[in-house]
């Protein structure tokens, strides 16, 4: 099945929130980097970066996670305006989020909403999305990435496509543990909306390839660094 191109975009953030395409350009500067070594790292046209950087083209996730694995930083630092942390962060860390905060992304698929997006490289990462692909035609190429995946349908009913399973459809309540370098998909399967909570392990890195070869098309984003969680706003551009 051809992967379809998605249309994403991505939630903005805060007034407060530093521009995504001034974050790139002084992320590529501190490295010493040109456009054409930071699109031989994602694979993004020059033209595209430039725009980016310049202000004149929109983000999408798959742009995003472009720039982030070309970059080799962890999701997080995208998402946070704190400074990326050593390991000795990790030793008694916590992040409250409270309801209907985090950092929101929409794609065709789904509409994910990230709680903790402001802990850096975290070995869980929490993922509340509210399906939006209504059969497995629509989504489009199955998504891998490696490590495991915990999901709890929240609202509604889905249906979890899998290779190597016969779909397998969850009611509100239900959970399922799985394999999540097998290719997947979760589709609604009930009127109004579907949500489920889901808590990928592998690492954030992984987790933004494979959103990143799902989603497709050729985009990017930046070294962007949001503020704290904070009551995600929706814009459609």
């Amino acid at each position: 099945m051809p992967a379809k191109r998605s249309k994403t975009v991505i939630v903005a953030a805060p007034a407060a929130a530093p521009n995504p395409g001034v974050a790139l350009r002084a992320l590529r500067r501190q490295r010493g980097w040109t456009l054409a070594e930071i699109g031989a790292r994602t694979g993004l046209p020059i033209s595209t970066l430039s725009k980016i950087e310049n202000g004149k083209m929109s983000l999408s996730f798959d742009k995003l996670t472009r720039i982030a694995q070309g970059l080799e930083v962890d999701i997080g630092e995208l998402f946070s305006n704190q400074p990326p942390a050593g390991n000795d962060a990790f030793s008694g860390r916590r992040s409250i989020t409270r309801a209907g905060e985090g950092y929101a992304i929409r794609t065709e698929n789904y509409d994910h909403l990230y709680p903790a997006s402001e802990l850096l490289n975290k070995r869980l990462v929490p993922i509340i999305a509210e399906v939006r692909a209504r059969s497995l035609d629509e989504f489009g190429e199955l998504i891998r990435h490696s490590g495991e995946e915990f999901a709890m349908v929240l609202e509604g009913a889905i249906e979890l496509h899998t290779e190597l399973y016969a779909p397998a459809r969850l009611e509100t309540g239900d959970s399922i543990y799985f394999d999540s370098a097998m290719g997947h998909a979760y589709i609604a399967a009930a009127p109004g909306r579907c949500r489920v909570l889901a808590v990928c392990s592998g690492g954030e890195a992984h987790l933004r390839e494979a959103m990143a070869r799902q989603d497709g098309a050729r985009q990017d984003a930046a070294r962007y660094e949001p503020p704290r969680p904070s009551r995600a706003r929706r814009e459609d551009g």
